[in-house]
C-alpha cells in the first residue's frame, strides 16, 4: 500500500480540470481560450504526474504495484487499482496523448467548446480506470462508462452522418459487453470473489471457462476490433473529429488487447489454448482482408481505419501465440500503434483543416509546399509499413516471431500483412505528397504551424527512439509477461497430467 495514492491521483486529476471547467465562462472569446487553457494544462499535468508512476515502478517485481483498496458500496466489490508492467505503460500512454488531442482540437473545434473539453477529460479518467482497475466489477464500470464520452465526441462534433456513426460505436460495445457483464456474474458465483488479483489464482473449471472465454471475446473483439465486427470502426473514425479518431485509434483500441492479457489468457488458460486456432484464423483473414479494402479506399480516414485493424490481427495472433515474444511484441504493437496511428490521423487532420476534403484525389504534391509536412507523414507512414528504425518494426518482427513458434502457416500468412501494408501506405503517400503540385486550391497551403510542430515533432522523436531502442518498453513488461507465460504453461501442464491420470 502506499502512503500517497498516486493512482486514484492520475486516474481522477482529469475530473478537477472538469470541475474548473464548469466554472468557467466560454461566452466570449478570452472564455473561450481559457477554457482551452484549462484543458490543456489539467492533461499536462496529469502526464506530469504519471510520469512518477514509470519512476516509482520496479521493473524486477512481477506482481501488482502501488496498489490502493477501500471498501466499495459494503457489498465485497472494492475500490481496488494497482499496476503491474503490462498496464502501467498504458497508463502512461493514455496521459501522453491527450495534451495532444487538446492541441488537435485548438482550432477546429469552433462550437460548445466547453463540452467537448469537459467529454475528452472525462474520457481520459474512464480510460486510466480501466487499465488500474483490480476489481473486476470496477473494471467493467470504467470499460462501459469510456463509450458515453466517446459517443458524444462522434455525435456532437462529428462530420454530416456522425449520428449514424455514433450510435453504430455504441451498439456494437454494448451489445458485445452484455455478455461479459454475464460472465462477471458467473465468475463471482463461482469464486466468491470480483479480486481480480484472486481471479488470476483461480482455477475454474474447463467446460466453465469455455463459455466464459467466449463471452469476453465477444466484448474484447468487438473493442479491438476483430474481423468481422469491426464495420464500426471506418464509420467511428471518417465522422469523428481529428482528436477523437486520435483517441479512439491511440487508447480505446486498446482496450480489447489489454482484456486479452488481463483476463482472458491468464484467468481461462485452457479455453485460451482450446481457441488459439480460431484466434490465429480470424486474425490473418483480419491483417489480408482488411489490406486488400483499405487499397480500395478514396478516403484517407478509412485507408488509416482499417490499416488499424489489420495491425490488430497481429496483437490478437501474439497474444494468443502465448509465448514470451508474441506476448511481448503484441504489447509492444500496441504502444506503438498507440502513437503511430494517432500521428496518422492527425497527419490527415493537418490537410483536412486547410482544404476540408478526406478525399485523396483532392491531393497531390504536397511536398513541393508542404516539406515539413511531407517528411512528417512519412517517417509515420515508414512506422505504419514497420520499416526497421521505427517503432512499428519492433513489434511486428516480435509478433511474428512468437507466431511462428506456435504455428508456421499462421505465421506465413501473416506476412503477407507488411507487403499489403507497404502497398496501401505507400499508394496514399504518393497520392497526396508526390506528383506535380497542379491543383490551385493546394497551392496557397502553407506547412505546419508551430501548435503542429509541436504535436507531430514528438511523436516522431518516439517513433524512431522505441525503433532503435525499445529496452524501456521491454524492460517494463518482462517480469509480468514471465509471470503470465509460466503460469499459463503450468496450467496447460496441470490439466495434461490430469488427463493422463484419468486415462
Amino acid at each position: 500500500m502506499t502512503a500517497w495514492p498516486i493512482l486514484s491521483t492520475v486516474t481522477f486529476l482529469p475530473l478537477v480540470g472538469v470541475l474548473l471547467l464548469l466554472l468557467t465562462r466560454d461566452d466570449t472569446n478570452l472564455g473561450k481560450r481559457n477554457v482551452k487553457n484549462v484543458a490543456l494544462l489539467t492533461t499536462v499535468f496529469t502526464f506530469v504526474v504519471s510520469l512518477f508512476v514509470w519512476l516509482g515502478f520496479d521493473n524486477a517485481n512481477p506482481g501488482f504495484q502501488m496498489v490502493e483498496k477501500h471498501e466499495w458500496l459494503n457489498t465485497g466489490i472494492s475500490y481496488h487499482v494497482g499496476v503491474d508492467g503490462i498496464s502501467m505503460l498504458f497508463v502512461i500512454l493514455t496521459t501522453f496523448l491527450m495534451p495532444f488531442c487538446i492541441l488537435a482540437s485548438w482550432f477546429s473545434i469552433e462550437k460548445r467548446i466547453k463540452d467537448y473539453m469537459i467529454a475528452f477529460l472525462l474520457l481520459e479518467t474512464l480510460m486510466i480506470g480501466v487499465f488500474v482497475s483490480l476489481d473486476i466489477v470496477l473494471f467493467y464500470v470504467f470499460f462501459e462508462a469510456g463509450l458515453i464520452p466517446m459517443f458524444i465526441i462522434i455525435g456532437v462534433w462529428g462530420g454530416k452522418d456522425r449520428v449514424y456513426a455514433s450510435y453504430k460505436f455504441f451498439l456494437y460495445t454494448l451489445l458485445g459487453s452484455v455478455l461479459m457483464l454475464l460472465a462477471i456474474m458467473a465468475m463471482y458465483w463461482e469464486a466468491g470473489t470480483t479480486d481480480i488479483t484472486q481471479l488470476l489464482t483461480h482455477q475454474f473449471p474447463a467446460g466453465m471457462q469455455t463459455w466464459l472465454w467466449l463471452a469476453f471475446f465477444a466484448s474484447f473483439a468487438v473493442k479491438m476490433p476483430m474481423w468481422p465486427v469491426h464495420t464500426w470502426l471506418p464509420d467511428a473514425h471518417v465522422q469523428a473529429p481529428t482528436a477523437g479518431s486520435m483517441i479512439l485509434a491511440g487508447i480505446l483500441l486498446k482496450l480489447g488487447g489489454y482484456g486479452f492479457l488481463r483476463f482472458s489468457l491468464p484467468m481461462f488458460p485452457l479455453a485460451s489454448d482450446y481457441f488459439a486456432p480460431f484466434v490465429f484464423t480470424l486474425s490473418v483473414i483480419a491483417i489480408i482482408y482488411t489490406s486488400l479494402v483499405a487499397l480500395m479506399q478514396e478516403d484517407m480516414k478509412k485507408v488509416i481505419a482499417y490499416s488499424s485493424v489489420a495491425h490488430m490481427g497481429y496483437v490478437t495472433m501474439g497474444t494468443f501465440a502465448a509465448n514470451a515474444q508474441g506476448v511481448q511484441g503484441a504489447i509492444f504493437q500496441m504502444i506503438s500503434h498507440g502513437f503511430v496511428s494517432a500521428a496518422l490521423f492527425f497527419c490527415v487532420g493537418v490537410i483536412y483543416d486547410r482544404l476540408h476534403t478526406r478525399d485523396i484525389a483532392a491531393y497531390g504534391g504536397l511536398a513541393n509546399n508542404m516539406p515539413k509536412y511531407a517528411v512528417a507523414f512519412m517517417i509515420f507512414t515508414m512506422a505504419n509499413v514497420g520499416l526497421p528504425g521505427t517503432s512499428g518494426f519492433v513489434g511486428e518482427f516480435l509478433t511474428l516471431i512468437g507466431v511462428f513458434r506456435a504455428n508456421t502457416w499462421v505465421a506465413l500468412f501473416a506476412a503477407t500483412g507488411v507487403i499489403l501494408s507497404a502497398g496501401y501506405s505507400l499508394w496514399l503517400y504518393r497520392r497526396v505528397v508526390f506528383g506535380a503540385l497542379e491543383k490551385e486550391s493546394l497551392k496557397a497551403m502553407l506547412d505546419l504551424s508551430g501548435r503542429e510542430k509541436l504535436i507531430l515533432y514528438p511523436l516522431i522523436a518516439l517513433t524512431i527512439l522505441f525503433g532503435v531502442y525499445p529496452a524501456p518498453i521491454f524492460d517494463a513488461t518482462a517480469a509480468s509477461v514471465d509471470l503470465l507465460i509460466n503460469n499459463y504453461t503450468a496450467a496447460l501442464q496441470a490439466a495434461q497430467n490430469v488427463a493422463l491420470t484419468v486415462n
